[in-house]
């Protein structure tokens, strides 16, 4: 059988474009010993991949130009030769960008379709709800009364941050690029939200949100939100770096204010992660996760795009806002 899969057709300077991925058909291999055949049925797009488009070193090797684009990816077991995954099974792994792929059954988990909407296990429930988890549970600890500041707050990542810190009792302010977005955030139950694209003077603005300073800042966008709340830092705050999307697509390496000078004098932890340093405790998360939500404490919102041909579109709307939430493409 053949299968449509999107390829990286050339490496991009700057933001990339639609000239950057290439539609194909390939032919899918039958399953052998131990793999299933896949449908592919939700497509998860993620600002990380941006950094794979590139050939620089980093966590995780980039993608090879002329093979397809690989991510998070929920799919339905079509044929099986494993006992684990019988046929009608749904599972998520990392998986190329194409409507049908085989796949080692041990590189496959077993989506709880009971539990929640399949396309949640790729963010509420996913690598985005264990970024927000650890990245702030385990590096920012946040205490109940204090102000936790989140910046791309109406992301996959940062609406599962500031909900968290708002089960933990904190003060929460996000950061985000619309009224709408900012709308959305207080509905949650942030104390704060501030429309950085037209907000005069975000340091007036973000101080005027957290008047007590800041003591665990999780950080997803970088750049000048990021330099206001460094000047707001309270005596041992605390810094969860995890994104910075304001800089992915720079052709020059941007300068700003220098912060160690900040840091050294409040004592503050300053850390960077990626989820898969926790990968070991991956079960913990989404059991928590699971238990939060399934409380009606922890809600997903998602943007869903349908259709293959659109998975391309959906990434870039990564770069100017689109998404609230998880940016999903449903594909069967």
């Amino acid at each position: 059988m053949t299968t449509n899969t999107i390829l990286l057709a050339s490496r991009p300077q700057g933001v990339p474009t639609a000239a950057q991925f290439q539609f194909e058909t390939r032919e899918v291999p039958a399953p052998g010993a131990g793999q299933v055949l896949l449908k592919t049925r939700y497509v998860s797009v993620d600002p990380y991949m941006r950094g794979r488009m590139s050939a620089a070193k980093s966590y995780v090797a980039p993608f090879e130009v002329g093979q397809p684009i690989a991510g998070g990816v929920v799919a339905e077991v079509v044929a099986s030769h494993s006992e684990a995954l019988p046929v009608g099974s749904v599972v998520v792994g990392n998986l190329p960008w194409q409507e049908f792929s085989v796949a080692d059954a041990q590189t496959l988990n077993r989506v709880p379709a009971d539990r929640a909407p399949a396309s949640y296990f790729l963010g509420l429930l996913g690598m985005p709800g264990l970024t927000a988890y650890f990245g702030l549970l385990d590096i920012c600890q946040p205490k109940a009364g204090e102000t936790v500041v989140v910046s791309g707050a109406a992301g996959a990542v940062g609406l599962i941050v500031g909900q968290l810190a708002k089960i933990q009792g904190c003060r929460v302010v996000g950061t985000a690029g619309s009224d709408e977005k900012v709308a959305y955030l207080k509905e949650l139950g942030f104390d704060e939200a501030i429309n950085y694209k037209t907000t005069p003077d975000i340091a007036q603005a973000l101080a005027a949100a957290a008047p007590n300073g800041v003591d665990c800042y999780f950080d997803n966008v970088g750049g000048a939100i990021t330099d206001a709340v460094y000047d707001l830092l309270n005596k041992h705050a605390r810094i969860a770096l995890c994104g910075q999307i304001s800089t992915y697509n720079a052709t020059e390496t941007p300068m700003g204010p220098r912060p160690e000078g900040k840091l050294l004098k409040t004592s503050t932890k300053l850390q960077g992660f990626i989820v898969s340093d926790y990968l070991s405790r991956w079960p913990e998360g989404v059991q928590q996760l699971t238990e939060w939500y399934a409380a009606g404490k922890l809600k997903g919102e998602e943007t869903i795009t349908e259709g293959f041909d659109q998975i391309p579109a959906a990434f870039l709307g990564l770069f100017s806002g689109d998404n609230t939430g998880k940016a999903v493409v449903k594909v069967a």
